[in-house]
C-alpha cells in the first residue's frame, strides 16, 4: 500500500529568532564594568515570517546579505532553535525537536561547502553516506544507477575529490545529498563559481528531481537561477517577509531597469540623458542605470558611440538589493 504524501512539505507560523550581541564599550573603565555587568543588544534576525510550501513545490528563497535568510534556512533544517514561533514539516516533524528522524528526510547542497572527502573518490562517499544512513544495499545500487545517468558522473566519481573540476565536483555533490531519497532538499548557492555549460547541467537536473516530487528550496544571489527554475519567490529583508509570490512581478521590477558598467577614457565628465543615473566614476570605469521605461537600450547605446569611445560595456540587472527596496516603493508584501 502506497502511504500517501503529506499535502505541505512546510508550515512555518511567526517565526522570530533573536541574538543578543554584546557590548564591550570603547573606554578602559566601560570595559572593566563588563567584568560585574555584561550589556547586551538584542538584535532581530527573523521577525515574525510565516509561509507554506506545498509537497512537490519549488520556491526561490532571496534576500540581500544579512537579511536573515541563513537564519531562516538553518530553523527549518533544524540546526537552530527560534526564538519564537511554530515549523511544522514533512510528516508533522519539528525541525529542531525531531533533528534526529527529520535529517532522513531532508538534504542539503552548499556551493561554498562541501560535502565531500577531499582525498578520496566521491564513490567512496557515497558507500559512507549508505553506512550512516542505513540504507539497504539494493535500494542504493538503484538510486546511484539513476543519479549516475541523470548527472552524468560514470567517470568522475572514481576520481579523488581533489581533481574534480567545480562542476564535476557540484553535481558529486548532488548525488550524495539525494542517495537516501530525501523529500525536501535545501539548495544555497548551488550554481556559484559555474560556467554556463556547468548551471546548464545543474539546472536541469534541479527540474528533473523536482519534477519527481522532490520540495526544493533555492537559496541565491543569481537570478538566472531564480529565472530557470522557481515559479514562486519568498523574499526576506531586515528579519521580515517583503514578498511572497510568482516570480513574474519581480521580474517586472528587473525588467524596466538595468545596470550598465562600462570602462571609457572619453566619457563626458557631466554627463545627462534622460532615464539614466550616474552611480559611480572611478577613472574610467563608470557605473550607471538605465531605465528602458523612459530611454530604450538601443537608443542609449547608439547615444554612447558617438559621444565616447568604448574600451568595455557590460549590461546586467540590478542587484537584489535594489529589488528589496522596489518592493517596498511598490508597497510592501504581496500574498502568494
Amino acid at each position: 500500500m502506497t502511504t500517501r504524501p503529506p499535502e505541505f512539505a512546510l508550515q512555518v507560523e511567526g517565526l522570530r529568532k533573536t541574538y543578543r550581541i554584546f557590548r564591550r564599550g570603547s573606554t578602559f573603565m566601560e570595559a572593566l564594568k563588563t567584568l560585574w555587568h555584561r550589556p547586551t543588544t538584542p538584535v532581530q534576525a527573523v521577525d515574525d515570517v510565516s509561509f507554506t510550501l506545498k509537497t512537490g513545490e519549488m520556491v526561490g528563497f532571496l534576500g540581500p546579505n544579512g537579511a536573515g535568510k541563513s537564519t531562516t534556512l538553518k530553523i527549518l533544517a533544524g540546526i537552530l532553535h527560534p526564538t519564537a514561533g511554530k515549523v511544522i514539516a514533512l510528516d508533522g516533524f519539528v525541525p529542531w525537536r525531531d533533528r534526529v528522524h527529520y535529517v532522513r528526510h531532508i538534504g542539503a547542497v552548499f556551493g561554498q561547502k562541501s560535502q565531500l572527502v577531499w582525498d578520496i573518490p566521491p564513490l567512496d562517499a557515497f558507500h559512507m553516506n549508505r553506512a550512516i544512513y542505513g540504507i539497504a544495499k539494493a535500494d542504493f545500487h538503484t538510486r546511484l544507477d539513476e543519479l549516475v545517468a541523470l548527472l552524468d558522473i560514470s567517470k568522475t566519481m572514481t576520481q579523488p575529490t581533489r581533481s574534480l573540476s567545480l562542476g564535476e565536483r557540484m553535481r558529486c555533490e548532488f548525488a550524495l545529498s539525494l542517495l537516501h531519497a530525501p523529500s525536501l532538499l535545501f539548495l544555497d548557492e548551488p550554481t556559484i563559481g559555474l560556467d554556463i555549460e556547468a548551471k546548464h547541467k545543474i539546472r536541469a537536473f534541479i527540474k528533473a528531481i523536482n519534477a519527481k516530487g522532490v520540495t526544493v528550496i533555492l537559496t541565491t544571489h543569481d537570478l538566472q537561477d531564480v529565472e530557470h527554475l522557481a515559479r514562486r519567490v519568498i523574499l526576506i529583508d531586515q528579519g521580515k517577509l517583503a514578498y511572497d509570490g510568482a516570480l513574474d512581478p519581480l521580474r517586472n521590477l528587473f525588467g524596466n531597469h538595468k545596470r550598465i558598467t562600462l570602462r571609457s577614457e572619453t566619457f563626458p565628465e557631466h554627463f545627462s540623458m534622460a532615464g539614466i543615473a550616474l552611480l559611480s566614476r572611478t577613472g574610467a570605469a563608470v557605473e550607471l542605470q538605465l531605465d528602458l521605461s523612459v530611454t530604450p537600450l538601443h537608443d542609449f547605446l547608439e547615444h554612447l558611440s558617438r559621444i565616447c569611445r568604448l574600451e568595455d560595456l557590460t549590461v546586467s540587472d540590478p542587484p537584489l538589493e535594489d529589488a528589496v527596496r522596489g518592493l517596498y516603493r511598490a508597497g510592501g508584501k504581496s500574498g502568494h
